[in-house]
């Protein structure tokens, strides 16, 4: 088995013995792609391309016909079991196979009409056999990286920064939000990405006000904010980014805005390190805004994990209490939004050790266009 699959697996199997669970019910895409190597897409959430089952001493995989020999080619430690009618159908048989009567199940993924179809199930056909619903069991051993998958950020995040290189040179006034931020994707994708990460953010003038705002047919204008949101995905992995940038001479205020959010970003970063309290970094960050007159225009977390997913925990956050850990990976995002002016945010993913954070990009905080 690969040493890192090998290393989750042992991981959660001892999670399992102190739930008392037989088995674990693995619907959550990024988690089955982690345990298994499986890549295979949930087209939508009421759809599935199929359920990883870890036990002590066994793994399954069970999917259907058009996932089948992409299963048996990804996965090289698992038993791949086809179904014809869904994994409701198929849970009893596989309860058998896993010699399981508690399963553990991922309750944020699992609906209430796919929790009554299993039951009824495993009731007409394996009564005795109980389902048990868990949260985050696979999703607390992802949160602190292993090297490989911290190496692989690395190259998702040099694909996504190359890319924005080539589109900050292209920008222009008169282009719109829309254009650019098709240009930014297309140049991500020719670079090497497998796909952008998240829906990319191009947002100019008021618009960049709006923390997360859609792309739109306005045209950008020289002087105002243009701010950028952007990550590709490579081998599963994400990268997240932000700059904030102006074409030709600033208005005012954007000098003042840019480097009170440039300066929070360097203050959370220089106090990031494993033991340090996730809520205590937001708040250097989130003080230093406020004190420096813009009370009330931070409004969301200063940052989150990312990973397989755009957004993991840990979450650095006013309502956030973790502890950051060796290997944890978070990115760190602070923002003014002025309305009807328009916003600044300046984002860098960083990794957490213990003698402080190592930050992953390489690309300057302001860029000159």
């Amino acid at each position: 088995m690969n040493p890192a699959l090998k290393k989750r697996t042992g991981a959660l199997r001892k999670k399992l013995a102190e739930k008392s669970l037989d088995s674990l019910m693995i619907l959550v895409a990024e988690n089955r792609y982690y345990l298994s190597g499986f890549s295979g897409e949930d087209t939508q959430f009421d759809e599935s391309a199929g359920a990883l089952f870890i036990s002590a001493d066994k793994a399954l995989l069970a999917t259907d016909s058009r996932y089948e020999l992409q299963a048996k080619m990804e996965t090289e430690s698992c038993t791949v079991f086809c179904y014809r009618e869904g994994v409701a159908k198929a849970l009893p048989e596989i309860a058998r196979i896993m010699g399981s009567r508690r399963i553990g199940f991922e309750s944020r993924r699992v609906t209430f009409k796919q929790h009554a179809e299993m039951e009824r199930e495993l009731e007409d056909v394996q009564p005795g056999v109980v389902l048990v619903p868990t949260e985050n069991m696979v999703e607390d051993i992802r949160v602190v990286k292993q090297e490989i998958e911290i190496d692989a950020t690395r190259r998702a995040l040099a694909v996504a920064e190359k890319a924005f290189a080539q589109t900050a040179r292209a920008l222009q006034p008169g282009m719109t939000e829309k254009e650019a931020a098709w240009l930014l994707e297309k140049n991500m994708r020719d670079a090497g990405a497998d796909s952008p990460a998240f829906p990319t953010i191009v947002a100019s003038g008021p618009n960049s006000a709006r923390p997360h705002a859609v792309p739109t047919n306005r045209s950008i204008q020289a002087g105002e904010p243009i701010l950028c949101d952007w990550g590709a995905r490579l081998d599963g992995y994400c990268s997240d980014t932000s700059r904030t940038l102006v074409l030709g001479t600033p208005q005012a205020p954007f000098r003042r805005v840019f480097d009170t959010v440039a300066r929070a970003l360097q203050m959370a970063i220089e106090v990031i390190h494993a033991g340090a309290g996730t809520k205590h970094v937001d708040s250097v960050a989130r003080n230093y805004i406020e004190n420096n007159g813009f009370k009330g225009m931070f409004g969301h977390a200063l940052g989150h994990g990312t990973g397989l997913a755009i957004h993991e925990p840990p979450r650095l956050s006013p309502l956030s209490d973790t502890v950051l850990a060796e290997g944890m990976l978070v990115t760190v995002e602070p923002g003014i939004y002025l309305p009807d002016w328009g916003g600044v945010r300046i984002e860098n993913q960083v990794v957490v050790r213990e003698s402080g954070a190592e930050v992953l990009n390489t690309l300057d905080l302001e860029i000159k266009i």
